[in-house]
């Protein structure tokens, strides 16, 4: 999602659809693991850190905080000004073979066809219904038409519920745990550390805030006012003579690749001074945030661990790693590996 107009953002959304459809139907079911939501860590011990191994990542997370938090070192930063911001997909928790939103957002389709029966005949919802995902590709555009129909129309409370209700059902494909049992242990350690050094922690995600605000304070600790990401257009409307806001089938901000910075300048209004991604979609705010002479720290995920979750990169089509890894070579940035810098992948998951 580079750009910002809908139609734009719509055609991006189609592609990422189209492919990543057939790589749902290849998922397999391996691998089942604890079914518990992960709980923030709230408490920083002798190894803040433990499920990182030690090496050159975790040394420059530790060397950076140290260094920007101790007063008389020339790269203190005043508490103020220790922003960091974390994208959400693939960086705090897991996106393949789908994003867990466009997940979510199919799911709302089937939920909303009891009220729609002139969709029996729609070529996109007949191949749903049957999971036929190479012939759900062809139909992108009526795919995405019916998307957007099931995910408007509600109030922003009713929508909340929704994705409250969701999250505590479903399931992923092939780890089958919830899906906020997909984050990362290793970011629940990072988050708590930071925070607890004096950092404020925000994410900044190509995802909606909708989508992301019901349930981010309690998963990772984040509230839902330190939450950035795209974000559908509301309309405030008296209901029985209640004053409501209703969500309309309309994209009003596109929060990903250089939409990035712009978000963190509307609702932060500070520059970052540690940025952590893991996609060419995070190019820009790690950019921005590595930018100017001040202290700074600029992070990258690799997934490289097929074994424990997913390795993919310059190819694939969700999350794609090219360009962001090409500029983290050549500038320094730090490049953590899941495979060799994660002693742990998920809560609850043995090393």
């Amino acid at each position: 999602m580079q750009l910002y107009n809908q139609r734009d953002w719509l055609s991006r959304a189609s592609v990422l659809l189209g492919t990543a459809l057939v790589a749902l139907s290849l998922a397999g079911c391996a691998g089942a693991g604890s079914t518990s939501a992960a709980q923030p860590v709230t408490a920083v011990t002798s190894d803040a850190l433990p499920s990182w191994r030690d090496g050159t990542a975790k040394q420059a997370i530790m060397t950076f905080v140290g260094g920007v938090t101790r007063e008389g070192s020339p790269s203190f930063v005043a508490p103020a000004e220790r922003i960091a911001v974390f994208d959400n997909d693939g960086t705090l928790w897991s996106e393949q073979p789908l994003y867990f939103q466009f997940l979510f957002m199919l799911d709302q389709v089937k939920a909303a066809a009891p009220s729609h029966p002139e969709w029996k005949s729609n070529p996109a919802f007949k191949a749903l219904v049957a999971h036929d995902y190479p012939a759900l590709a062809s139909h992108e555009k009526e795919l995405l038409q019916l998307v957007a129909v099931a995910n408007s129309g509600m109030t922003v409370d009713e929508y909340d519920k929704t994705i409250r209700d969701w999250l505590a059902t479903a399931r992923h494909p092939k780890f089958k745990r919830p899906y906020t049992g997909l984050v990362y242990q290793p970011q629940l350690e990072l988050l708590a550390y930071l925070r607890a050094n004096g950092f404020k922690t925000f994410i900044v995600s190509g995802g909606t805030i909708e989508f992301m605000r019901p349930w981010t304070e309690k998963v990772y600790g984040i509230p839902p006012e330190q939450v950035i990401g795209s974000s559908q257009v509301v309309r405030y409307e008296l209901r029985d003579g209640q004053p409501t806001l209703t969500r309309l089938p309309k994209i009003d901000f596109v929060d990903d690749g250089p939409g990035k910075p712009v978000g963190i300048y509307r609702n932060i209004g500070r520059k970052p001074i540690l940025a952590f991604g893991n996609s060419d979609g995070d190019l820009q705010m790690l950019q921005y945030t590595a930018s100017g002479s001040g202290p700074h720290l600029a992070l990258l995920v690799h997934h490289d661990d097929a074994a424990r979750e997913f390795a993919y990169d310059r190819q694939s089509k969700i999350g794609k790693l090219d360009k962001a890894w090409d500029e983290a070579v050549a500038d320094g940035w730090t490049v953590v590996s899941m495979k060799d810098d994660w002693q742990t992948i998920y809560p609850g998951s043995k090393p």
